[in-house]
């Protein structure tokens, strides 16, 4: 059977496992959220409705990592996005958790903020959300150093986590130009093929960010 992923080509989350995908060429039926059948399937499946969500042989995936995370225990491909040593496997669940939870989480915050009625919004969670951002960016640019990947010399789930969120954080709160390992490394994963892939089918959605999408990406 094959693999069935409920995704939005202009989702953060969707990108992260649609890289890990490209990957390895792993063959999928890419359901598209634009078409309405597809959303109510989803519903079905998950009604949350958050995505990205995976069904594989009638069981149902959730949650980017997870789906990374099952797709190397079931359709693993040359390139290993997780470690086999369960050590080097922490320190990549560890970074993967760190681009999810203070940089695309704050970047959301700000985006969802803009979306809201003026009424509505939060202009303190937005300097909270812009401020952890800056911590994020410092600590990863010392921690970047030495390191070709977000985890040392090879490319894993913590890139495929970093690649959408650098990616969408610079647009709302740009990194300095001051921190320049952070600024090379989200250059070196627009270069990376799989992002690329994921970056161009996106393109089309760009009228769609809430703040303006740049033209430098």
């Amino acid at each position: 059977m094959t693999l069935k992923l409920y995704a939005h080509p202009f989702s953060s989350y969707c990108q992260k496992v649609l890289i890990a995908l490209y990957e390895n060429e792993t063959p999928f039926e890419y359901l598209t959220l634009d078409d309405a059948k597809n959303g109510a399937a989803l519903e079905a499946l998950w009604p949350i409705r958050k995505f990205p969500v995976l069904v594989d042989e009638g069981r149902t995936i959730l949650e980017a990592s997870i789906i990374i995370e099952h797709l190397g225990l079931h359709h693993p491909g040359p390139v290993r996005l997780i470690p086999a040593d369960p050590h080097e496997a922490l320190d990549v669940r560890l970074m993967d958790r760190f681009f999810d939870n203070y940089v695309m989480a704050p970047m959301q915050k700000i985006v969802t903020d803009r979306i809201r009625p003026e009424q509505d919004r939060d202009p303190h969670g937005v300097t909270e959300a812009r401020t952890m951002l800056d911590k994020a960016y410092g600590w990863l640019d010392r921690t970047l150093a030495g390191r070709e990947w977000a985890d040392g010399t090879a490319f894993s789930l913590a890139d495929c986590a970093a690649a959408p969120s650098l990616f969408y954080a610079d647009w709302a709160h740009p990194i300095s130009a001051e921190l320049f390992r952070v600024r090379d490394y989200r250059q070196k994963l627009l270069a990376r093929p799989s992002f690329a892939r994921a970056v161009d089918e996106a393109r089309p959605y760009r009228p769609y960010f809430p703040l303006g999408a740049p033209d430098r990406d």
